[in-house]
């Protein structure tokens, strides 16, 4: 009798445990990887400095230190990142785990874990692993559902692309809270630059994620529709139905808001069209997914496809780093912004986000008689921003600029100004991908380099990262030129590079100390190209060839893909659009051969999805085949050379 009230005891307070952790306390779980879990590559040393983009060695340091003028340049109060192995397991921690508070977008407004896909039937899968691991998680719908022409079953697996860690019951880069009794989804820069190798069963740090299925798990959400900014939505005014659905403007004016169902379905139309393995960052009202590039960082700036993250520390990448948080996970930080960029007014375009919002708390009904802005500032964070993540207006808000061109600064309560975004950027440049697999040639491969060189690739890949660090105009390059011009709005609301000096807690004193970003010493056409201001249309930055075996396909948009049967498995139609990887030896092959390139062009051209999301294949029309000049021997060793591009040094 005794056992059993004991066992009684034991289990009610199990439960009562149970219950105040749920209910009570803020718990995140998430997955960051053993060091003997990850795939060994060898790290770039850079302990140091970074001084507005300018590396500095210890030793040099030490000379600095010698003089008043040097000392001041080491302060971080004057824009001075010390780089030590405290940093770098914050900047690991970052990339794992953090999220800048984006669950609250993701999950309380646009609902990512509220429709068919649920957190129930994601742990449900994870389970199913048995501890093994995947490249791509299958999970069950909870719910039959319509995208576009196709119905989705209750019950049906989809491929989501997430990966999972061999002994792992969480996903990579998708960390889950609990607080006040509701769960939560966020997303980590780990999600799309972090990949599980089936093969070796370790976590490859840096590559990306080739087959994530972004737009499919939004499209997902039960209000897609807060990410319409992303999507080809020409006009908002084209889904306006009941004219009873009103607010007040900023001026004080009528307007209307769209109907949230019409719109729901359009956005969702668009998001189902993108492959895998790509994501639209760009809040243009154009659908531009581009393919995820790598996080093999060191000297390949300026940063992003179009290299608009050119100023600022560690040469722009935390200026790149900070735009995903501070902007492609949380559409209400453009609020203020919205008329320049869409023509929209600032409480119509709230409205728009919040009128479907998963949760309750932020559920906008024209009928409270409220503005949205006000209607989110009363739920949202006392942050005074306009968005629900952890960001901080940059100090000359609404103005944009080259260091800040979303205007804002992801920060978290509890660290120092941009401290995470930096610590991010400076382990990122340690990054190296690791050794291709299989065996491989060393003679081949030096014979390879030579035909790199007499193909004059060299004119553009060159330098320890094989890049010119140089923006090709859109004109010269080729490309499929819509995304070249994402940024071209934002001239009207340019301001001045300034950010608040590196050593401000957060939250923010009431009179920070501002520092002006110098960018006197880079290339002012270069920087407009970057945003395809004044004449230019944009270009496209001259990516490194580092790591190149972990990232195909190929070109911004991954148009370049074809699959292990090169003549089946051609294009992103024959490749990611049925769920195939596309190989990097052949994807290589189509990116120097011109018949081989023209049979992946024609075939991304019969697929209506891609004309959509305009993804072609066309553009950097550099040959090395026969027409060229090269026999087909001399173009196998050029891939050869190609593939076996791991580490930044003696490449020159």
């Amino acid at each position: 009798m005794r056992l059993k009230q004991w066992l009684f005891i034991s289990i009610a307070l199990f439960l009562s445990a149970l219950i105040f952790i749920f209910f009570f306390l803020h718990i995140q779980f998430d997955y960051t990887p053993e060091k003997e879990e990850v795939d060994a590559h060898k790290v770039n040393n850079r302990n140091g400095y970074d001084y507005w983009g300018e590396y500095m060695s210890n030793e040099y340091a030490e000379q600095l230190l010698e003089t008043e003028v040097g000392k001041d340049k080491l302060l971080e109060k004057n824009g001075a990142v010390k780089i030590d192995n405290k940093l770098l397991e914050l900047g690991r921690k970052t990339f794992y785990t953090e999220t800048f508070g984006n669950e609250r977008f993701l999950t309380d407004v646009m609902g990512i874990i509220d429709g068919p896909l649920t957190i129930g039937n994601i742990m449900r899968a994870l389970i199913a692993l048995k501890g093994e691991g995947t490249t791509n998680l299958q999970v069950e719908l909870a719910e039959d559902i319509k995208l576009g022409n196709k119905v989705y079953r209750k019950g049906e697996l989809i491929d989501t692309g997430i990966d999972v860690a061999k002994g792992s019951y969480l996903p990579i880069g998708f960390p889950v809270t609990v607080s006040a009794g509701e769960i939560k989804m966020g997303i980590s820069c780990a999600a799309c630059h972090a990949t599980f190798d089936p093969h070796t069963k370790k976590v490859i740090e840096g590559a990306p994620n080739t087959d994530f299925n972004g737009g499919l798990l939004m499209a997902l959400a039960t209000n897609s529709a807060a990410y319409f900014t992303h999507a080809d939505i020409e006009n908002i005014k084209k889904y306006i139905k009941d004219s009873s659905r009103t607010i007040e403007n900023s001026e004080g004016k009528t307007e209307k808001l769209p109907d949230p169902e019409s719109l729901e379905r359009a956005v969702d139309e668009t998001f189902i069209k993108w492959p895998r393995g790509n994501f639209d960052t760009t809040i243009d009202l154009a659908s531009n997914p581009i393919q995820i590039p790598d996080a093999f960082t060191l000297n390949d700036h300026p940063y992003s496809w179009s290299g608009f993250a050119a100023v600022g520390n560690f040469k722009g990448l935390s200026t790149f780093n900070n735009n995903v948080h501070a902007q492609n996970t949380d559409s209400l930080t453009q609020a203020e912004l919205s008329k320049e960029l869409f023509g929209m007014d600032k409480e119509v375009y709230i409205g728009t986000i919040l009128q479907k919002a998963a949760h309750k708390k932020y559920r906008y009904k024209t009928s409270m008689g409220v503005k949205p802005s006000n209607f989110l500032k009363e739920r949202g964070p006392t942050r005074g921003a306009d968005g629900l993540s952890d960001v901080i207006e940059s100090p000359n808000y609404p103005k944009v600029s080259y260091v800040a061109p979303d205007g804002f600064i992801a920060s978290s309560p509890g660290y120092k100004f941009s401290e995470q975004v930096n610590a991010l950027s400076a382990w990122q440049n340690t990054l190296q991908p690791p050794e291709r697999k299989g065996t491989f040639n060393n003679k081949i491969v030096l014979e390879g380099k030579e035909v790199f060189k007499r193909a004059n690739c060299i004119a553009c890949h060159a330098g320890q990262a094989l890049t010119n660090n140089k923006i090709i105009s859109v004109n010269k390059i080729g490309t499929e030129p819509s995304r070249a011009k994402a940024f071209k709005k934002t001239e009207k609301i340019f301001g001045e590079s300034v950010l608040y000096s590196l050593d401000t807690p957060v939250p923010l004193s009431k009179k920070p100390k501002i520092l002006k970003v110098p960018i006197e010493h880079l290339d002012k056409e270069q920087l407009e190209m970057g945003f395809a201001h004044g004449d230019s249309q944009g270009g496209y930055k001259v990516p490194s060839l580092i790591g190149l075996y972990w990232s195909a396909p190929y070109l911004h948009e991954g148009g370049v893909a074809v699959g292990v049967n090169i003549n089946n498995d051609i294009g992103v139609p024959g490749t990611l659009l049925k769920g195939k990887t596309p190989d990097p030896y052949n994807s290589l092959k189509a990116l120097v051969d011109r018949q081989l390139r023209n049979k992946v062009v024609q075939a991304n051209k019969t697929s209506i999805e891609l004309k959509k999301v305009h993804i072609t294949g066309e553009g950097h029309d550099f040959w090395v085949d026969e027409e060229a000049g090269f026999t087909s021997e001399e173009q196998e060793k050029l891939i050869e050379y190609l593939l076996s591009l791991t580490s930044i040094t003696n490449n020159e």
